[in-house]
C-alpha cells in the first residue's frame, strides 16, 4: 500500500512564511500559504493516491477540518524539530501498513501528478526517492518499508541550504541507491514569489 504524506502548518498569521511576509505582510502571506496548501491539495487528489495532512502544532485539527472540511485523513506531527516529526510521520505510516511512503511539502508550486507517479514508480526498483528544491533543500522524499533510514532526518541544519547536500551525504555513506527528481521551487521569498508568478503559478 502507499501514502502520500503532505505536511502543513495551520494557517495562522504571523506562523506562516514568515519570511516572506517580511516582504508582502502577514495577511498576504498568509493568503499565499493557503493558496499553496490548496494548490497542492488538488494535486494530490487528481494524482490518484491516498493522502494524509501531517499538520503541525499538533492542536490544530480544529482549525484546520473548519479550513479544509473534514474529510481529510489527518495526523498530526509530533517532534522537537522538523525532522523528528518527518521521521516520526514516516515511523507511524509504516506502522499503519504502507509499504512506500513519500512525503511532501505544501508550498511547492510546480509538484504534478506526474512528478509523484514517478516518485512512486522509482521505489520500485530505489531504495529511497528525493526531490531537490532549488534553494538547497528538497521538496519530496520517500523511502520503502524495508529501506526506511531515520539517519537522514537527524543532525541536519533545517532551513538552510545545505539540506539537500547533508541528505544526500548521508544515504552516499549508507550505500543506498537513490533515485533523484527533477529539481523545484518552493515559495519561501518575494523572488520565489514572483519567480512562480512568472511561471504562470
Amino acid at each position: 500500500m502507499t501514502r502520500i504524506l503532505l505536511f502543513i502548518r495551520a494557517p495562522v498569521r504571523g506562523k506562516v512564511k514568515s519570511r516572506l511576509a517580511k516582504a508582502i505582510g502577514d495577511d498576504m502571506a498568509l493568503d499565499i500559504y493557503k493558496y499553496l496548501v490548496c494548490h497542492t491539495l488538488k494535486t494530490l487528489e487528481e494524482s490518484s493516491y491516498p493522502f494524509s495532512l501531517c499538520y503541525y502544532p499538533p492542536d490544530s485539527e480544529a482549525i484546520l477540518k473548519n479550513w479544509l472540511g473534514s474529510s481529510c485523513s489527518y495526523v498530526p506531527q509530533h517532534g522537537a524539530d522538523l525532522g523528528k516529526r518527518m521521521e516520526n510521520a514516516f515511523i507511524q505510516a509504516f506502522a499503519d501498513g504502507m509499504d512506500k511512503v513519500v512525503l511532501v511539502g505544501s508550498d511547492i508550486p510546480r509538484l504534478s501528478v506526474s512528478i509523484i507517479g514517478q516518485a512512486f514508480n522509482a521505489l520500485a526498483t530505489k531504495d529511497a526517492v528525493i526531490g531537490p528544491a532549488h534553494d538547497g533543500g528538497y521538496y519530496l522524499i520517500g523511502f520503502n518499508r524495508s529501506t526506511f533510514l531515520p539517519d537522514i532526518f537527524q543532525g541536519i541544519a533545517w532551513s538552510t541550504d545545505s539540506v539537500y547536500n547533508e541528505t544526500m551525504n548521508i544515504f552516499d555513506k549508507a550505500g543506498f541507491s537513490i533515485h533523484v527528481l527533477a529539481g523545484l521551487s518552493d515559495v519561501d521569498t518575494l523572488r520565489d514569489l514572483l519567480s512562480s508568478l512568472h511561471g504562470r503559478l
